[in-house]
C-alpha cells in the first residue's frame, strides 16, 4: 500500500512537471532545431556514404527541456523489458498522460481495430482510412511500432499512423505483433510479415487501389520493417516500394561508436538496449539477418529507403551503417540526422518540434515512391466529398 501511494504521488508530480517541461521544451526547440541531410538518394551516393562513420556524430546540445522530459518518462515508464508473467496480464488502457506524451490520432481519419489470421495466432491490427473520398488511388502503408521488441502497442503509433494516412492520403495498417520475453524471436518477425502479406492481399478491399506498398517502423519496429523488406524480396513478394526506417536497430551483435558516446542518453540508454536485445534474442546469437538485417549477405534489390537518426541516440550509428550498406548495394537512400533530438522523438509530437518535421519528411518520401497520378476510377466530381 505504501509503495502504491508513493507511485501515485510520483505520477502526480511528474504529470505537473511534464506540462511545464513540455512548454519549456517547445520554446527551446523553436530556436534550436537542427536537421542535416547526409544522403539524398541521388548521384553516386555509395562514395559519399563511405566516410559517414569517419565524421563526428551530427549533434547539437540537448535542450534542458528534452533532458527533463527524458527523466520524467524514465520515472513513470519502465524502460526495460517486462517479465513474462507481467505480459500475461491485460495491457493497461491509454491514459490521459500517455496520450499527452505520445499524441492522439489526427482528425479526418477513420480508425478500425481488427484481428487478422497469422500462422500461429490472430494478430491485432489497427486500420486508418482518410474520411474524405480519394481523387486518386491510395497506396498502402504498413507500420510496426517500437518498444525494444518487448513493449509498445497500437496506441503508441496513433499519431504517426493517422498523420501518414491523412497527409499521404493512404490506407495505413498498424500491427500489434507479439512481444518478448513471453514471445521471443521469431514471433515478432512472423507476425509482422504475416500482417504485411495479409494487408497486401486485401489492398483493394481496404481501399488501397494504387497497388503500391510502403513499410515503416520506429526503433525495434524499424528493425522489423527492414527484416520484412528482406523477407518480401526473398519470398518473391509482396513487392515493397518504399521503406521508412526511423532510428532503426539493425545489428544486435556489435556495439558501435554511438553506443559509447550516447550511452547515457535520455529515453534510451545502453543498459536498456542490452536488456531489450537479450530479451528478444531468447538465447540466440543475433547473427541471423532476421535479427540483424545489416548482416544480410545481399541487400541488392531492396526498396528505396528513408532512414532518420537522432543526434542523442545510441542507435545513431546503426542508421549510418545501414545507409552505407544499402548505398553500396545500389539501393537509393535518404539519410537525415535530427541533431538536437533523443531516441523516440518522433513519438513525442507535443514536446519535440522535430517530430512533425520528421513525419513531414516521411510523407514526402512516401509520396515520391508510392503515389500515383491517374484518377481513381469513378472519382470524377467527388474530390473532397466525405464518404457516404
Amino acid at each position: 500500500m505504501a509503495d502504491r501511494i508513493r507511485r501515485r504521488r510520483a505520477l502526480f508530480a511528474a504529470s505537473g512537471a511534464l506540462v511545464f517541461g513540455g512548454i519549456k521544451l517547445a520554446r527551446e526547440l523553436a530556436s534550436s532545431r537542427s536537421v542535416a541531410n547526409l544522403l539524398d538518394g541521388s548521384g553516386d551516393q555509395s562514395a559519399r556514404a563511405q566516410d559517414l562513420l569517419s565524421r563526428p556524430v551530427v549533434q547539437k546540445p540537448l535542450t534542458a527541456g528534452a533532458r527533463l522530459l527524458g527523466k520524467l518518462i524514465e520515472a513513470t515508464t519502465e524502460v526495460r523489458p517486462p517479465d513474462a508473467e507481467a505480459q500475461k496480464k491485460p495491457r493497461p488502457r491509454a491514459t490521459a498522460m500517455t496520450r499527452m506524451i505520445g499524441g492522439v490520432p489526427v482528425r479526418g481519419v477513420h480508425i478500425e481495430d481488427r484481428a487478422i489470421p497469422g500462422r500461429e495466432c490472430a494478430i491485432p491490427v489497427r486500420i486508418y482510412t482518410p474520411e474524405l473520398s480519394a481523387a486518386v488511388p491510395r497506396p498502402l502503408v504498413v507500420v510496426f511500432h517500437g518498444g525494444g521488441w518487448s513493449a509498445g502497442d497500437l496506441n503508441g503509433t496513433d499519431w504517426i499512423a493517422s498523420t501518414v494516412a491523412r497527409d499521404l492520403d493512404a490506407i495505413v495498417v498498424s500491427v500489434d505483433y507479439r512481444l518478448s520475453p513471453l514471445h521471443p524471436f521469431p514471433a515478432g518477425v512472423n507476425d509482422c510479415f504475416d500482417a504485411l502479406k495479409w494487408a497486401a492481399a486485401k489492398m483493394t478491399e481496404l481501399g488501397a487501389e494504387a497497388g503500391r506498398i510502403g513499410i515503416m517502423g520506429q526503433s525495434a519496429g524499424g528493425n522489423l520493417a527492414a527484416v520484412a523488406s528482406l523477407l518480401a524480396r526473398e519470398e518473391g513478394g509482396p513487392e515493397i516500394h518504399h521503406q521508412a526506417l526511423i532510428y532503426p536497430s539493425v545489428d544486435l551483435v556489435a556495439e558501435t561508436r554511438s553506443y559509447v558516446t550516447n550511452s547515457n542518453a535520455p529515453m534510451l540508454d545502453l543498459a536498456a538496449i542490452r536488456a531489450f536485445i537479450k530479451s528478444y534474442l531468447g538465447g540466440n546469437s543475433g547473427e541471423d539477418w532476421r535479427f540483424s538485417p545489416l548482416r544480410a549477405p545481399d541487400l541488392r534489390g531492396l526498396p528505396p529507403a528513408l532512414i532518420q537518426i537522432a543526434g542523442h541516440d545510441p542507435l545513431y550509428d546503426d542508421g549510418i551503417l545501414y545507409s552505407k550498406a544499402l548505398s553500396q548495394a545500389d539501393v537509393p537512400v535518404r539519410l537525415t540526422a535530427y541533431a538536437a533530438m533523443p531516441h523516440g522523438f518522433v513519438n513525442l509530437p507535443y514536446f519535440c518540434r522535430d517530430a512533425r518535421a520528421a513525419i513531414q519528411e516521411v510523407v514526402a518520401e512516401q509520396r515520391r515512391f508510392l503515389s500515383v497520378s491517374r484518377p481513381r476510377q469513378g472519382s470524377a466530381g467527388n474530390e473532397g466529398r466525405p464518404k457516404p
